[in-house]
């Protein structure tokens, strides 16, 4: 009778402490989702240094959460940390290996770095994810990749798969009217980069694009139009400086 007595003892308190270690952990998930969350507003409001302190916070609680692995790596993206952010993206990975925006912006991290095959393998697995509900963004960016590497063929393929998800998406729009400009397809790029000025009518960086278009193709006044409005609309940045010297060319050579 002692024996079956201590015996009963013994498991009371094992199951008493395995239920404290779950309360403990359900507490420090807690702790650690309070800094998580202040982290990410502090990286919504563009303050990368304090989201950075926060996150770092959560991660001593509890480094095991995917989707604190994944805002760090955002925040060290912004902050220009290639290395880093590349670092949190995997870790992200190998706690949850489907999750998409974490191999997404790891093929990012890698075109920030000319890294383009390595990039172009990352948005492959992206695009190969059938629950990913943005695969245009893997798509547009497989295509900047192939553009960097001067494979415009499939530049333009991949743009246009990325066209067919979503026919306004600006990255694609940009991304296809500059590779129809690198191609000598003229008026295909003045056509692509009209659509994306008509549907973003505030972006420098379109007018620019559109005007170097316009040049290509012979349209010189409607070239100096455009750089007009670059300069317009990003005024006194590096954007409207080239969008100036670009112009004063057209004048000086017509």
């Amino acid at each position: 009778m002692k024996t079956y007595g201590f015996v009963r003892a013994v498991i009371v308190i094992l199951i008493l402490g395995s239920v404290s270690c779950t309360a403990n952990l359900e507490m420090q998930k807690k702790q650690a989702e309070a800094s998580r969350n202040l982290g990410e507003a502090y990286y919504r409001q563009g303050n990368y240094p304090e989201a950075l302190g926060e996150l770092l916070k959560s991660e001593t609680i509890y480094p095991g959460d995917p989707f604190l692995q994944y805002d760090l790596g955002l925040t060290y993206m912004a902050m220009k940390k290639m290395d880093l952010a590349i670092k949190h993206f995997k870790k992200a990975i190998e706690i949850k290996p489907d999750y998409a925006p974490a191999l997404n912006s790891l093929g990012t991290a890698y075109l920030n770095k000319k890294e383009w095959d390595t990039a172009i393998r990352y948005f492959k697995e992206v695009t190969e994810n059938l629950l990913y509900a943005t695969p245009h963004f893997a798509l547009s960016n497989m295509g900047w990749a192939y553009y960097n590497k001067k494979e415009y063929a499939l530049a333009e393929k991949f743009y246009l798969k990325a066209l067919e998800i979503n026919p306004r998406f600006i990255n694609a729009l940009a991304g296809l009217g500059k590779t129809y400009t690198a191609m000598g397809r003229s008026s295909e790029a003045v056509a692509t980069l009209e659509k994306a000025v008509k549907d973003y009518p505030r972006l420098g960086q379109l007018y620019l694009d559109l005007a170097r278009a316009y040049t290509v193709s012979g349209e010189y006044k409607k070239a100096l139009d455009s750089y007009e409005k670059a300069v317009e609309f990003a005024p006194g940045s590096a954007l409207a400086r080239e969008a100036e010297t670009e112009a004063q060319k057209i004048r000086r050579f017509r």
